[in-house]
């Protein structure tokens, strides 16, 4: 499918990529790799052809360069550009973050609470002195000098007079730790490098729990340090050998355990440790089983210590899926009680504990649930479910710190209302809002329509799909002027599929300059992802991948076949594990798509499946199968295989952006998918790639640099659909 003609400029000639040969033999099948050499990413050959490739994406592209400053203003003036969270309480202060109009990164701050029934928290203004404030951390002072800047840790002792903190200047995930005195406000002269991001306190205040990574950028090892001593005296706490393994560290709500998470994508085990003994042995709550998983909590029940554990093993004789709800004394984990049985239809996805009550949080018809039960002297109280008056929305528990608070945070969004932070109460039941997400400009949510859809896949199942759009009725465009046209419009469909990872209804100031020039967003939640239970994503994955990619067909068909847009006007949208969905489908289906966007796109998964060597393959192979070992795994991989599968079609115009430094989906991927679809496809549709040449997975960093690039990318869209 051709896209839209544009003036190309004279200089615009695209790289074309040496061949050098190499093969690939497994199971008798060899595979000639032409395009492997440029794995070799400090090969100045390797950069030039990926500057070259910047350029002439930059060439195709400077006739938007209008368009792009226009989205991104757009968005700088929706956004409230000096602003605060609300505050969230953790002893006897008040936590919250500032940001400030031309500053790039958050800045963390707290103030004292009133008193100790004091759990309203301040309604503070950007515009007026916080009485008692201090500024903990300011990113942006850390990030000067920098061309990228993330913040790992942020740790703040239960006293509340140290802070750990980790970042990472380069994109490459591996953090530095810090320590810093919040009294004095020196810095500490512990200094930790090459960790993974996160930090947890002992409640002694002076121990310290990190972890590091192996060469795959596995989390494979806890580790503890005592303040005010040499790293090369930090103990060895735990290391997990098992490559399909990563390991987390944190504790429980009630600060009264620390955890070690140990989980494959199938297997979990964890192990846990009174917190005031954080030099003692930590212990297994109950020892891993190849295919149960299970998480645990801490709650205090009728005066008894209780685990909370969530799993998914067997009950009655069948696997509970979707998960079910146990307790048991802490001393006994193995002597269990249910609390909750197995649903088919809903999803148990998690469950805090605070001391007056429980929280469970789950899905049921591909939307999240929240559920409050109240702790009573005698035990368990009556289940709640919050309610809420929209047909598409996301809720989910927010930060609350507090163990014995009154009041439980939450979050909530849909694709047309903004964010919003509430606190309910739990002993009257009242909905509190504390926050609504201001959107500059006049918007108005009755300008725009959500609602839900059914595609039927290839074998019949029903896929939803979210549908976003400005209301025919909603007047002139703020953008355009113009009143959207009735028929077939333009129409981006996004979509995912990977990891039981749900894209979930939310709210977008950037894509309302799509909405209002005339574009429909849509959400193709196909199977792989999590959104209608445990059989969703286990239908979507190993030897059952190719329905993640037949639903988004189905899906991009059903749009067309009812009208809603034709294969001229729509673009496909994803990244990651849904780049490689995006790769898959334009091999698949080229001629339902005007364009494709792919983001740091796994277009060549059998290449990394097959080498442990590389980050995070081994953990992979529960997600897609262990092509090493299993010749069938190995064909129904190759089958699907975007890069492998490259064929001499008419192509749809597409965009791959990849980051020079990323651990998770190397940037050779997508550079090697570019170079192949340019020697072989027929037509005449652009193919461009764009490599950030000092950023990670997450893309560029930093607030603004992140605006310009979503700007980059929807003048992309538009101008592909002729929008």
């Amino acid at each position: 499918m051709s896209s839209p003609v544009t003036p190309v400029p004279a200089t615009a000639v695209a790289p074309v990529a040496k061949k050098v040969p190499h093969e690939r033999t497994h199971h008798g099948d060899t595979f000639v790799d032409n395009y492997e050499w440029l794995r070799v990413k400090d090969d100045p050959e390797v950069v030039a052809h990926l500057e070259a490739e910047n350029a002439y994406t930059e060439a195709r592209t400077a006739h938007l360069a209008s368009l792009r400053e226009s989205i991104f203003q757009e968005i700088k003036s929706r956004t409230q550009e000096t602003d605060l969270s609300v505050p969230s309480r953790m002893g006897r202060w008040w936590y919250y973050s500032r940001s400030y109009e031309g500053k790039q990164y958050g800045v963390q701050c707290r103030c004292p609470i009133a008193g100790q029934d004091d759990w309203t928290p301040p309604e503070l203004s950007a515009d007026t002195e916080i009485a008692g404030e201090q500024v903990l951390l300011d990113a942006n002072e850390l990030a000067q000098g920098h061309d990228f800047f993330s913040l790992g840790a942020f740790s703040v002792t239960l006293d509340g007079t140290l802070l750990a903190y980790s970042v990472d200047t380069a994109g490459d995930e591996r953090y530095t730790l810090r320590f810093k005195d919040l009294v004095t406000g020196d810095e500490l002269p512990d200094v930790i490098p090459g960790t993974a991001p996160g930090a947890t306190w002992s409640v002694d205040n002076q121990h310290v729990f990190y972890m590091t990574v192996d060469e795959a950028w596995r989390p494979d090892t806890v580790w503890r340090h005592r303040l005010g001593t040499a790293q090369t005296d930090d103990v060895l706490v735990f290391h997990e050998p098992d490559e399909r393994f990563w390991v987390g560290f944190g504790s429980t709500r009630s600060e009264k355990y620390l955890m070690i998470w140990i989980g494959s994508k199938i297997t979990s085990e964890i192990l846990c440790l009174e917190s005031d003994d954080p030099e003692g042995e930590f212990r297994v709550v109950l020892p891993r089983v190849d295919g149960v998983e299970y998480s645990v909590e801490h709650a205090v029940v009728a005066g008894e210590d209780r685990f909370l554990i969530l799993h998914n093993g067997d009950v009655d004789g069948a696997k509970a899926d979707n998960f079910t709800l146990v307790d048991a004394p802490v001393a006994d984990p193995t002597d269990q009680r249910t609390l909750l049985a197995h649903r088919a239809d809903v999803r148990l996805e998690e469950v805090e504990a605070f001391a007056g009550h429980l929280v469970l949080s789950y899905r049921r018809e591909a939307l999240t649930r929240v559920a409050v039960w109240p702790l009573r002297a005698e035990g368990y109280g009556d289940l709640h479910e919050l309610e809420f008056g929209e047909e598409l929305y996301s809720v989910g528990v927010g930060s609350n710190p507090e163990w014995s608070g009154p009041l439980l945070r939450l979050g909530f969004t849909s694709f047309i209302t903004p964010s919003r932070v509430y606190d309910y109460d739990v002993a009257t039941g009242a909905l509190l809002l504390r926050k609504a997400q201001p959107v500059l400009g006049g918007y108005d949510p009755a300008d725009y329509e959500q609602h839900r859809d059914w595609a039927t896949a290839a074998d019949g199942t029903q896929i939803p799909i979210s549908i976003v759009k400005r209301r025919s009725d909603a007047g002139a465009s703020a953008v355009t002027g113009d009143v959207p046209a009735a028929g077939p419009a333009p129409l981006l469909l996004y979509g995912y599929g990977s990891y039981e990872s749900s894209m979930d209804p939310g709210f977008s100031v950037a894509r309302l300059s799509l909405l209002d020039r005339g574009m429909v967003f849509v959400v193709a939640h196909v199977r792989g992802g999590g959104e209608m239970g445990r059989h969703w994503y286990d239908n979507g994955k190993m030897l059952a991948k190719k329905n993640t990619f037949t639903d988004f067909v189905a899906c991009a068909r059903h749009l067309v076949d009812t009208g809603r847009t034709t294969p001229a006007q729509m673009v496909a949208d994803g990244g990651s594990a849904g780049g490689l969905l995006m790769g898959a489908v334009a091999n698949m289906a080229p001629e339902l798509f005007g364009g494709i966007l792919a983001n740091v796109p796994f277009v060549d998964p059998l290449t990394s499946i097959l080498d442990p060597s590389l980050p995070l393959t081994v953990i992979e192979w529960d997600e897609w199968g262990n092509p090493l070992a299993d010749k069938d795994v190995y064909e129904y991989m190759k089958s699907y295989s975007p890069y492998e599968n490259v064929t001499a079609q008419d192509y749809p115009a597409i965009l791959a952006i990849t980051s020079i430094n990323d651990t998770r989906v190397l940037y050779v991927e997508p550079a090697k998918w570019v170079a192949a679809l340019r020697a072989t496809k027929t037509g005449d549709a652009p193919l461009l790639l764009k490599t950030e040449m000092s950023a990670g997975h997450g893309g560029v960093s930093g607030r603004y640099e992140k605006w310009k690039e979503v700007a980059f990318e929807y003048a992309w869209v538009l101008d592909t659909v002729g929008a």
